[in-house]
Parts: structure tokens; sequence; C-alpha cells
């Protein structure tokens, strides 16, 4: 499975992104996918996730301003990111596989995807 993200950007507070990532590969469909973000010198943190019947789970600091969704004909992974904050400054990935799609929740906590994006930067300025 390779993904390739796109979307990132500069932003002041208060505004709006959205990230895409275009899967392609055999079976790209059926796995568990989320987002991760890394600051410098920090470790991944898991932000999104979405699995098998279109569950989502989110890390409690995005929840009600980020927005993970999927269009399964293009085979596109989505990150509507509202309200956007200072310290939501990071390089964000997309990630999928490494876990049942139907345990994708555990993801947010384990960050333990097989496949991963190569990464797009988002700078939120106050």
């Amino acid at each position: 499975v390779q993904l390739m993200e796109s979307g990132g950007g500069s932003v002041q507070a208060g505004g709006s992104l959205r990230l895409s990532c275009r899967a392609s590969g055999a079976t790209s469909g059926t796995y568990c996918m989320g987002w991760v973000r890394q600051a410098p010198g920090e470790s991944r943190e898991g932000i999104a996730t979405l699995g098998s019947g279109g569950r989502t789970t989110y890390r409690d600091s995005v929840k009600g301003r980020f927005t993970i969704s999927k269009d399964n004909d293009k085979n596109t992974l989505y990150l509507q990111m509202d309200s956007l904050k200072s310290e939501d400054t990071d390089v964000y990935y997309c990630a999928a596989g490494g876990i049942p799609s139907w345990d994708c929740a555990a993801q947010l906590s384990q960050v333990d995807f097989r496949y991963w994006g190569q990464g797009t930067q988002v700078t939120v300025s106050s």
C-alpha cells in the first residue's frame, strides 16, 4: 500500500485546512487508516482513526475540531481541520494497516501502523 498526502500549509489560528491522502495498492480499502502527527524531537501522536464500518476515533485534543473521512471511490482519506490552534503545528502523516480494521481505535494510542505516507507540514500562526 502506498500513501501520498497533500493539503498541508500555513494558516492563522482559527482557520481551516483539509489534508488528503491518496491510497494505492492491493486491498487498501480494507485497512484501518488514520492520521498521526509529530513535532520535532517528540513521539508520534495518533489523532484520528477510521476503521471497519466507518467507525472513527479522535484524540481528545482534536475532538469537535477535526473530522476524518474517506471517499472509497477515490481511495482517498481526508482530515478536515477546523478551529486550528498554534499547538496543532506539526508534520501530519497518513497511515494504514498494522492492526485489524475492527480494532482500529487502538491505533490512536499504539500508533503501530504498517504503512506510512511521507508527511505534510501544517503550521498555525497565532
